[in-house]
């Protein structure tokens, strides 16, 4: 009898599994952080092919002796300050392949200097995977194998040559090997220092937060090139190629952490306040495990993409300090290095393709920057 209350509703359980219809592990609940920014960062298109092609780049340094048609240091004094050779496949309407054409110097007397005449009736075709110029791979192995060679009676200079018969392309593809590890190390060191420092100060706070704000302001104070050019000036002369790449990664990299760590800091200040780090001191965790295991994790991604920003700055750097004869110096081959003969007015006005390591330079920088920012929105939680 149920005193004139209404029959309770009948409940039914299915105990079939529930599908949902969607992969559960490219959920935002199941993927790892990693893959959700990889995610976003192929939505951003400009950012994902910057990205694609720093890679390219980077994988390419190890094998700089095969990519280059050229060793570093083949001088041929036929060809000095030769112009650009330009890459053909049709030769009189018919396909012949990749090819250049030849051409040869000629002295002009009046304004004392070589002209170049090209021979259109003399195509030399390109060898791809072929023997051509020997070179030290690595410095340890002798070996000749290259990508790309020129003919066998012929030349390639796509990008010309120097005052000394050397060719463009190839010595900047060497120069990219120490310009751009230049930036790899520095901002290793710089990222070290930026955690531990940014990290102390952030989560210690007190005395320590202080000291380590106002030596943060003194740096970040002082101009920033005539900081680095005074250092680089201090290195000493007789110093070994080897020591003064040291050196100068080690200026660069001490330089630029003032700007991480106090992002660092910043994110420290406030997730040492929250429940998860709380409970991790109660459990017994130390400072150096809260801070690895459970702090840093949560913004490393942020920390990464700030990071990727600085390497730019790095890598103009020292290619300002090799131009101004404040950074490497030869034999050691840098985009900086080669500059140093633009610095010539009236040289410029005459072999304007001199000035064409500054076209990687360009290209490097402006890919960070678009991966780098892309990045930095990839990893923020909010986007």
């Amino acid at each position: 009898m149920n005193d004139g209350a209404p029959d309770p509703l009948p409940h039914f359980v299915s105990h079939a599994p529930y599908d949902t219809g969607r992969d559960i592990s490219l959920t935002a609940s199941a993927a790892p952080q990693w893959r959700l920014v990889l995610q976003k960062l192929r939505r951003r298109r400009m950012a994902y092919v910057s990205g694609l092609f720093l890679l390219l780049v980077y994988a390419s340094l190890p094998f700089s002796e095969i990519i280059a048609p050229y060793a570093l240091e083949d001088r041929n004094a036929d060809y000095l300050f030769a112009p650009p050779q330009a890459v053909h496949l049709f030769h009189e309407g018919e396909f012949a392949g990749p090819f250049v054409y030849a051409y040869k110097g000629v002295a002009n007397l009046n304004l004392f200097r070589w002209d170049y005449v090209i021979d259109h009736n003399r195509i030399q075709p390109l060898r791809f995977f072929c023997s051509g110029a020997e070179y030290e791979f690595w410095g340890r192995w002798k070996a000749d194998f290259h990508l790309v060679c020129p003919d066998r009676n012929g030349v390639l200079h796509l990008l010309g040559t120097d005052r000394l018969g050397r060719d463009m392309l190839s010595r900047v593809i060497y120069g990219t090997r120490i310009s751009l590890s230049i930036g790899l190390i520095g901002i290793s060191i710089s990222f070290v220092l930026a955690l531990l420092i940014g990290g102390m100060a952030g989560y210690f706070g007190g005395l320590i937060d202080s000291l380590a704000l106002r030596l943060i302001e003194i740096i970040r104070a002082m101009p920033e090139l005539p900081l680095w050019m005074a250092l680089s000036a201090a290195l000493p002369v007789n110093w070994s190629p080897l020591a003064v790449y040291a050196g100068l990664t080690a200026i660069l990299g001490l330089l630029d952490w003032p700007g991480l760590a106090r992002a660092v800091r910043a994110k420290l200040m406030v997730l040492r306040e929250e429940d998860f780090a709380t409970a991790a001191i109660l459990m017994g965790a130390g400072p150096g495990r809260l801070i690895g295991r459970h702090l840093l994790p949560n913004f490393m991604s942020h920390l990464i993409a700030s990071a990727t920003l600085s390497i730019p700055s790095m890598i103009l750097g020292e290619t300002a300090l090799s131009f101004l004869g404040l950074g490497l110096r030869p034999p050691v081959t840098s985009w900086g290095v080669l500059l140093v003969e633009a610095q010539n007015i009236a040289a410029i006005s005459s072999y304007p393709w001199i000035m064409l390591p500054m076209a990687p330079v360009i290209l490097v920088v402006l890919a960070f920057n678009f991966f780098g920012d892309g990045l930095r929105d990839a990893a923020d939680p909010y986007r």
